[in-house]
């Protein structure tokens, strides 16, 4: 078997200590993905469907619901990438590698890689969780790269080289994107083929959704015209409250005749805010809990989509 050039004493160790002193055990090294990649050539290309999670506001769950979307996809049988686009590495750390700073290739490397035209492998950077996802990590570094790229040809679609690269090892790749509108999340949208919103069931994470849509209808117009929209999740609901339920009638009246609005919703959990810190999904953290049925069921919604 072809030995895996990522796979270096130094790299190994600072990957090690980046995950922290987390009690949860270390991610198998990219052995197994590289293997993974070994035996589909020849195979019939999978073309991953990718689905960036966007909202320019901060709160509304993105992160973890892309973490346990991603994770619900891959206990499907799907082969899930899930990809950092947040300079502040909160997939990153939700996934347990609690220091991401520390790590040496994210997606900082990889766009500059693509923007430098230097070669590198599919497989460079990317860890392996435990639950059946693969993450290209990010960290502080992207916030430089999204300074660099202004001055970059072809700036809003370098993610997109990196998506093409790869995209024939998966079934899904999920981007979680910065809680901004800028070019990153422009990069993000660009090689979508859908975006999914997630958006907490209050007044103002509601009324950003108009700027939001329309900076989507931008990059479909002049980037990426296949660009649809998934569909808007909501997110953090309160059941109990009526508050929650008339946030949800608004978003059905405004926007249900154009835009799907999922069937579940995400409901408000302190089971679920835990486990950015334990490193793992829902589904281990509390797995019979109603948040946990929730994205079951979210992730249900995604398939039958197929």
């Amino acid at each position: 078997m072809q030995t895996n050039p990522f796979i270096r004493k130094k790299r190994c160790s600072r990957a090690k200590e980046a995950y922290g002193n987390s009690d949860f055990k270390k991610p198998p090294d990219n052995g197994r993905l590289f293997d993974t990649m070994k035996k589909t050539e020849g195979r019939k290309k999978m073309d991953a469907h990718v689905i960036s999670l966007a909202n320019q506001k901060g709160s509304t769950a993105k992160t973890t619901t892309c973490a346990n979307l991603g994770i619900g996809l891959a206990q499907a049988g799907r082969k899930v990438l899930l990809v950092d686009a947040d300079a502040q590495g909160s997939l990153t750390a939700s996934l347990g590698y609690q220091q991401p700073d520390k790590l040496e290739v994210t997606l900082a490397t990889i766009m500059e890689h693509i923007v430098n035209e230097k070669v590198f492998e599919p497989y460079e950077g990317i860890l392996h969780h435990d639950e059946g996802v693969d993450l290209l990590p990010a960290n502080i570094e992207l916030s430089g790269t999204a300074v660099s790229l202004v001055n970059i040809m072809s700036r809003e679609t370098i993610l997109r080289e990196y998506v093409n690269y790869v995209s024939d090892f998966y079934d899904y790749i999920l981007i979680d994107c910065t809680p901004s509108l800028g070019m990153i999340t422009i990069n993000a949208l660009a090689c979508a083929d859908s975006v999914l919103i997630p958006v907490q069931a209050a007044y103002l994470p509601v009324k950003g959704l108009e700027q939001l849509i329309r900076t989507i209808g931008k990059v479909k117009r002049q980037i990426n015209p296949k660009l649809e929209i998934e569909g808007i999740l909501m997110t953090m609901v309160d059941t109990r409250t009526n508050y929650a339920k008339e946030i949800s009638q608004l978003v059905n009246e405004a926007y249900g005749d154009n835009i799907k609005i999922f069937e579940n919703s995400i409901p408000n959990s302190v089971r679920a805010a835990e486990i950015s810190a334990a490193g793992v999904s829902i589904y281990v953290h509390d797995g019979k809990g109603k948040a946990a049925l929730a994205y079951e069921a979210l992730t249900k919604e995604v398939l039958s989509n197929e």
